[in-house]
């Protein structure tokens, strides 16, 4: 098949590139356009306006702002790029004759925390903060202007969970660097559950998805089973070859230590607390009863060992 990527030179889009090479013709679309291994040609978004791209069967939409979890990104940055771009885009392809537009939302549009134990595509979007509020906008967009039944379009709006592989550091780089340099993880008494993706489980979804008729809709991917923080901690640590150090202080304690943080503006706080011992668990069940399959190729454990072992190799300092 021929197929448009927007956004092929970020992590997702790269190992798409070389995951699809092989069996389909591939067309880029990004801000810049350095010549790519598999890539036929990349377009320009000023394209779309003033000539015509290259005709494709499916259009991949990665393009969009990453979540900085240092808040240091202004939020119309977020909405210029992630419901701006994605208008733009999904506008060409409704006007155009490819049969299949693929949207890499995210969990973050449905929720910031999960409601209850399990996040489902059930859940009423509740996002907070600019990253997912733009997210939600631009899905939003696309449902407003659904194709018709009729017109041989389908839509998929896929919502990720944390991403990772060999080559994306992003937060498990800073928990790496904590084993790393031997420091106790003092939060093991937490045991909270958080789901992932995998690059490889990721690529697997994508390629599925073009090569099967999939119903349009939403569909969260996420790998089978969720990790918690101790056993990231206790990976990362076979990864360097060291014993992982996990203390269990009473919780009771630890939340009492973050009150006095937020009186003294401390590191440890109640909200950094939350966040670092909150689960976050995503089913990934409708999107395998959809593609009719059992289990995601990649397990998770095996996945995460993949992505550590390349930290390293690339000794992150």
């Amino acid at each position: 098949m021929n197929i448009l990527i927007t956004g092929l030179h970020g992590f997702v889009g790269s190992n798409l590139t070389k995951f699809l090479k092989a069996k389909h013709i591939l067309y880029g679309l990004d801000i810049i356009s350095p010549e790519k291994d598999g890539i036929v040609k990349t377009h320009s978004w000023y394209d779309l306006e003033t000539k015509n791209p290259s005709e494709v069967d499916t259009i991949i939409h990665l393009a969009g702002k990453a979540h900085d979890t240092k808040n240091q990104s202004e939020a119309k940055t977020y909405f210029d790029i992630n419901t701006g771009l994605t208008k733009k885009i999904y506008d060409y392809f409704l006007a155009s004759s490819a049969k299949k537009f693929i949207f890499f939302s995210s969990v973050k549009a449905a929720a910031d925390s999960v409601p209850g134990e399990v996040l489902t595509e059930d859940v009423v979007p509740n996002p907070k903060g600019p990253y997912g509020e733009s997210k939600i906008l631009a899905e939003q967009y696309i449902q407003e202007h659904w194709p018709a039944t009729d017109s041989g379009k389908t839509v998929i709006i896929l919502r990720p969970c944390m991403i990772h592989g060999p080559g994306n550091k992003g937060n498990l780089n800073l928990l790496y660097k904590f084993v790393e340099k031997g420091i106790p993880w003092p939060l093991g008494s937490f045991d909270n559950q958080r789901s992932f993706c995998s690059i490889n489980n990721l690529c697997f979804v994508i390629q599925q998805l073009i090569e099967k008729n999939i119903e349009s809709g939403i569909y969260q991917v996420a790998d089978d089973q969720p990790l918690s923080t101790n056993q990231l901690v206790t990976l990362i640590a076979e990864s360097l070859n060291k014993k992982a150090r996990v203390w269990n202080i009473n919780q009771t304690l630890i939340r009492q230590l973050a009150k006095y943080g937020d009186l003294l503006h401390l590191p440890l706080n109640s909200e950094r607390l939350k966040k670092l011992t909150e689960s976050y668990v995503v089913s990934n069940q409708k999107l395998k009863s959809a593609l009719g399959i059992d289990n995601m190729p990649v397990s998770s454990t095996s996945g995460m060992q993949k992505t550590l072992s390349s930290f390293d190799i690339n000794i992150l300092h």
